[in-house]
């Protein structure tokens, strides 16, 4: 079955982009136990809030020690997250393609992660400048230059694994473009604030939630049937 959502890996394309735990940090306002003002958790509240922040600092400290593998690791399951819930819930398929789950999550671990994870701490060197302006010009060259190219790259090798490399050609013809403004709507304001705001460090962890909508978006233009001319 040839028709799926094409989803970002935004990647935004993107786990560089993903901030899987940074988010937690917001929690802290009204939230329970250790997150909250102190008086509206119970002992079960503290607790909650204590696995919470275990989870946190292990996730932390294997993006420390592992960052490569971590990132990568996240990257595969938002991947693959994304593309069950394209076929489940876009597609509405009554037998899983578990092939094209397993290529599209095999691309997030190998392919997203990685790539991301070196692009992102390149682009923080190559753009040192603090504040807004080396926001705007870090989302300038993320956006304009290496979003389109590396849609287009993931397009082709996925096409590839698939068995499927007579319809590169089409396949970009059709939804190349169309996959990066959807990207463009969706990461830019995101991605601003996140270059603005965010440690490079979180860069990577930052978007989970929007990463993993972008996937299923890319998941579903990557799997769409090409139309007949």
């Amino acid at each position: 079955m040839d028709s799926v959502l094409t989803t970002r890996v935004v990647l935004n394309l993107g786990l560089e982009k993903w901030g899987f735990f940074f988010g937690v940090g917001g929690v802290g306002g009204n939230g329970k136990g250790g997150f909250g003002d102190g008086s509206s958790g119970g002992s079960g509240d503290d607790d909650g809030g204590k696995k919470k922040w275990s989870l946190l600092s292990w996730y932390l400290a294997a993006l420390e020690k592992y960052p490569v593998f971590t990132k990568a690791l996240t990257s595969a399951i938002l991947t693959c997250v994304g593309d069950l819930i394209c076929q489940l819930v876009i597609d509405r398929v009554s037998t899983l393609d578990v092939k094209r789950t397993f290529l599209f999550t095999l691309l997030g671990f190998v392919l997203v992660g990685p790539t991301l994870h070196f692009w992102y701490l390149s682009l923080s060197k190559i753009i040192a400048t603090l504040g807004a302006s080396g926001a705007f010009l870090r989302l300038l060259l993320d956006q304009f230059l290496f979003s389109p190219i590396f849609i287009g790259f993931f397009l082709c090798t996925l096409l590839t694994l698939e068995g499927r490399p007579s319809q590169i050609v089409p396949k970009l013809q059709q939804e190349w473009l169309a996959t990066v403004l959807a990207n463009w709507q969706l990461w830019i304001p995101f991605q601003f604030l996140n270059f603005l705001f965010v440690p490079q460090q979180f860069q990577v962890l930052a978007p989970n939630f929007i990463a993993l909508t972008w996937n299923v978006i890319l998941s579903f233009k990557a799997h769409k049937e090409i139309l007949s001319k």
